[in-house]
């Protein structure tokens, strides 16, 4: 492609609407149904329990809001200890802020970018033990490790397996961060279905978009009754101003589930769109050397929500700068939490292939939307960086 420089900006990834989205809006205007009671909501869960394989989806204001409750549905209590991974976005970490817990930082894989099992299940062997009443304590804090929240980073899944055979071994619960591998698998079944609970964004970046939302699935009917109490404010009475606990405002609108419909009828088709553009992205960029593109493994199957390469650090920000200068939006991954400020004083462990993921890591445009034009063209201007 010639560089007949784009006029128009490549942006990192915006949402594809051009299904039912209007007619079904409408519906939700014309019949006065727009606030969190509703049929798109009750549908909207249906089509999304079926489709990850659970038995029941509650659906949420947006995924910060599922992973706030899921932990509560585990039982986390103050001065509980959550494992999570230093890469990825900040809100799981918020998350347990929420419930006055404490983040313990892990690892990732340099291969998928997700954490590092491997180090998980080193940090419990060294640091925690069992006590009398069959939880996992940290031997150092005296804290109880209640929870880790694997987060399936860029559509990749993490290492399922190797997760639930540590959950079972220290009975510490899975809440699965999903929200960026809607439609992904781990050994031919769906992420999101493997912990205790699963969590999905529909913010409007992700694969398919509510304008926001989110959703929390499980199996336990137990769980799911209460989620969805404790994200109507605790409301035990449905007509009587009646609480019996401290709730949260969490449920989604009806208007923004009949979008998240629209959009799963479209679901299979998205993925498709962006696993071929991933391939072609892959394809374009095999005969250079100073890039690596990330790549899915074995036995996950991944929905490339987003497109990352590695570069050498020395090339990080001025190949972004190259791109950016030419109207391609790209995205370095996020900044580690454990530096930022607020997390900084936080338990970490051995955390390296993170670091080197930061200093390397580049995301490129992933619209479902994105022609092969516009891939040829970010192509052709990585090449031309680096030649």
């Amino acid at each position: 492609m010639s560089e007949y420089s784009y006029k128009k900006e490549i942006p990192l990834s915006e949402p594809e609407i051009s299904g039912n989205e209007w007619k079904y809006i409408k519906k939700c205007l014309d019949t006065g149904w727009v606030s969190y009671l509703g049929s798109y909501v009750n549908q909207f869960e249906h089509m999304l329990a079926e489709y990850i394989g659970t038995r029941y989806a509650v659906a949420m204001v947006n995924g910060t809001a599922a992973l706030h409750i899921s932990l509560l549905l585990c039982g986390v209590q103050e001065n509980d200890e959550i494992i999570v991974p230093a890469l990825t976005f900040i809100a799981p970490v918020n998350a347990v802020r929420y419930c006055n817990s404490h983040p313990v930082f892990m690892d990732s894989y340099q291969e998928t970018l997700c954490i590092d099992t491997e180090k998980v299940n080193e940090f419990l062997i060294e640091n925690c033990e069992i006590d009398g009443d069959g939880f996992c304590y940290n031997k150092r804090t005296k804290r109880r490790v209640k929870a880790m929240i694997p987060v399936h980073v860029f559509g990749h899944p993490s290492d399922m397996k190797e997760l639930l055979e540590i959950s079972n071994k220290y009975n510490i619960d899975i809440i699965e961060d999903a929200t960026e591998s809607l439609g992904s698998e781990y050994a031919q079944k769906k992420t999101g279905s493997f912990g205790r609970i699963g969590c999905f964004s529909f913010n409007g970046n992700k694969i398919i978009t509510a304008g926001g939302g989110g959703m929390l699935v499980t199996d336990d009917e137990g769980l799911a009754k209460r989620a969805k109490h404790l994200s109507t404010q605790a409301k035990r009475d449905p007509f009587e101003y009646d609480h019996d606990e401290i709730g949260y405002n969490y449920r989604l609108t009806n208007i923004q589930a009949a979008i998240g419909v629209a959009q799963m009828e479209r679901l299979d088709e998205f993925i498709a769109i962006k696993r071929g553009n991933a391939l072609l992205y892959k394809t374009l960029l095999s005969d250079l050397g100073n890039v690596d593109f990330l790549w899915e493994k074995e036995p996950s199957k991944s929905n490339f929500w987003f497109y990352t390469i590695r570069v050498s650090p020395e090339h990080k920000k001025p190949l972004m700068n190259y791109l950016l200068s030419k109207n391609v939006q790209v995205r370095p991954v996020w900044r580690l939490i454990h530096t930022l400020s607020m997390y900084e004083r936080c338990q970490t462990y051995k955390i390296d292939n993170a670091v080197e993921a930061y200093e390397t890591c580049i995301n490129l445009p992933c619209s479902v939307s994105i022609s092969r034009d516009d891939i040829e063209f970010v192509t052709d201007n990585i090449k031309r960086y680096f030649r």
